[in-house]
């Protein structure tokens, strides 16, 4: 399997802060390291079944839930089992380093993880809660950045003319759950063109952030 990579090496981890990898805290520290590798690397597989809990507790709370935002919920369970097909064997990343790196480390395992946990799982609970307490508009975020992830891999696949990681669940879920988050949000009077202007500009500049990451560590390996 692909994930067996470190940032750091772990003793040269704990030794970089100054701790004797022979004592008692040296230890906890390796361990402390490694622990943090294993929810670098395999973070996806505890995602993936995640996301199918989060599928079944929706149906629970469905009946207090409006359908805007229901759905608005569903996204991140969504995005959590297109992430299994996309990284799974960390196969997303080897695949960018191998055509657009040309072989060179361009997406590390360590910007797959902050791209996906923090900046997809993160942004998503971040954008429910808004949602759900300050004004349902802001779920179209969430459904933005879904339809634009999803339009990316269109575009890619076309491009190349071949499938890419990921593509599949783009196409059966994502599609079809961003366009019907954004019409049942389009249909409340509330949410007008500032918030679907919010949720398109924040999904580009996400899209944006993460190609110009990429295309700056390639410029570095030239």
């Amino acid at each position: 399997m692909a994930c067996r990579g470190q940032i750091l090496p772990k003793q040269a981890l704990c030794q970089r802060v100054g701790i004797d990898r022979g004592t008692g805290r040296g230890r906890i520290c390796q361990q402390g390291a490694m622990m943090l590798d294993r929810f670098r690397d395999y973070w996806v597989y505890g995602g993936s079944l995640a996301g199918v809990i989060l599928l079944i507790v929706g149906v629970g709370i469905a009946p207090f839930f409006g359908m805007p935002l229901l759905l608005i919920y569903l996204l991140l369970p969504i995005y959590m089992l297109h992430q299994l097909e996309e990284h799974y064997d960390d196969r997303f990343r080897t695949f960018v380093n191998r055509e657009v790196g040309g072989g060179a480390e361009v997406l590390t395992r360590g910007a797959v993880f902050l791209i996906n946990v923090p900046g997809v799982w993160g942004i998503y609970a971040i954008v429910f809660a808004l949602a759900a307490t300050v004004h349902i508009g802001f779920g179209l975020i969430a459904a933005y950045t879904t339809l634009v992830n999803a339009l990316a891999h269109a575009g890619q696949a076309l491009q190349m003319r071949r499938a890419n990681p990921g593509i599949y669940t783009a196409m059966l879920l994502f599609l079809p759950a961003s366009i019907l988050t954004i019409q049942a949000l389009a249909g409340i009077k509330d949410v007008g063109a500032a918030f679907h202007g919010l949720g398109l500009v924040v999904a580009l500049t996400i899209h944006a952030l993460i190609i110009g990451y990429v295309a700056v560590r390639r410029t570095a390996t030239l």
